[in-house]
Order: C-alpha cells, then structure tokens, then sequence
C-alpha cells in the first residue's frame, strides 16, 4: 500500500498578519465591552419613572442625548398597546440611572396601514398646539371614515380636530394633556363630535412630537 498523501497548504503572503490583526480587532472589542458600565434608563416622572431597560456608555456623559424607544404596552403592562411608540431622551445621568426625557409618540406604521380601507377617507391635520403652562406639541390627528368623505366633511372633521386639541391645550398642563393624547382621550372626544358629520369607524392622534419647553 502507498502511503496517504499529506496536503500541504500554503499561507498567502499578508494572510499571517490580517489573521493577527482581526484577532487583536476582536480582542480590542471585547475589552472595551468590558471597560463599559450598564445604566438603568428611566422615564421621566410623567411616566412613573419606570425602569425600561439598560444600556452602556463607557462615559456617563455620552449618555446624554442618546434616544430610547419603548411601547405603551410595555409601560402600562398593556399588550393592546404595542402599536403606540414612545420615544424618551435622556436628559441626566444619576449614579447607574440614566434619567430621560419624554420627547413624542406615534403609531406603528403596520397598525396605521391596517385602518386605511378601500372606498373610505383618511382626514388628516399637522397642528401645533401650546399647552397651558407653555410647552408646544406638534400633534398629528388621524380620523378614518366608514364611506368615502366629500371635501366639505373632510374638512368639517378636520376643523373639529383641530379646535378640540387647541381648546385643550389652553385648558391642560403639558402632563395631563400628554396623557389624555397617549391614552386616548382626546381622539375619543374627536370621535365623538366628528361622527355627527360622517360616519367614522377610528379616531387617532397619529403623532406627537415635542417641539419646545417654558
């Protein structure tokens, strides 16, 4: 019998060194893992200053600015509400809590495109509204209709929506207005008084953002 051959294969010329360097590439990384410390993020006051996750900085100053999204549902405990994003900044750094800021809200894009129906009209208004101690919120009002709308209703509805979000931005401080649009309230009370108009199957505000503090 003839013995097994052995394949002998060569390196390219450099292969050694780019096998050295990714190593010393991955090891670098791992250690500045390690040199990084876990913050607890924490929503404002506003929000129960719950605990909604960590996340790591080797600096606490780099922390600020840094934007954290999570779901309503997961702050009220709420599955039904895994379609409303919220967005928070943080804002201040305390120990290992990473306090932040609330900066807006909107609604999944699957969840808008599950409303929008054949044969009906989407009314829509960009508002700005200022609350009653001076914050201004710019709001995105969305009312869906059962039958396809004229212009003048499409524009009756659109007028109703957006009287009721400034009457209760005069009426409200920047806290208790946030959670009446968070939570539903006020496209409750759009829904109510617009479907003496038309016919509407859904009310939502679509879209806050934050746009200036006192």
């Amino acid at each position: 019998m003839t013995a097994s051959a052995v394949e002998v294969i060569e390196c390219p010329a450099g292969c050694a060194r780019s096998f050295w360097m990714a190593r010393r590439q991955t090891r670098k990384k791992a250690e500045g893992w390690k040199a990084k410390r876990w913050y607890d993020v924490v929503t404002p006051e506003i929000f129960g200053k719950m605990n909604i996750g960590t996340t790591p900085a080797d600096d606490s100053l780099k922390l600020i600015g840094r934007v954290v999204d999570t779901t309503l549902g997961e702050l009220t405990n709420d599955m039904g509400k895994q379609n409303v994003k919220m967005h928070f900044k943080i804002d201040e750094v305390s120990g290992e809590s990473a306090h932040t800021e609330f900066t807006g809200h909107e609604l999944t894009r699957d969840y808008l495109r599950s409303l929008v129906k054949r044969r009906t009209s989407l009314v829509e208004s960009n508002i700005v509204v200022t609350t009653k101690d001076g914050y201004k919120i710019h709001l995105k009002p969305m009312s869906f209709t059962i039958k396809r709308a004229g212009s003048s209703q499409i524009k009756a509805i659109r007028e109703i929506m957006n009287g009721i979000l400034r009457q209760r931005g005069k009426d409200l401080n920047y806290e208790p207005f946030i959670h009446e649009v968070v939570l539903g309230k006020l496209a409750s009370d759009i829904y109510k008084q617009a479907k003496i108009i038309y016919p509407l199957r859904r009310v939502e505000i679509g879209k806050t953002k934050i746009l200036a503090e006192p």
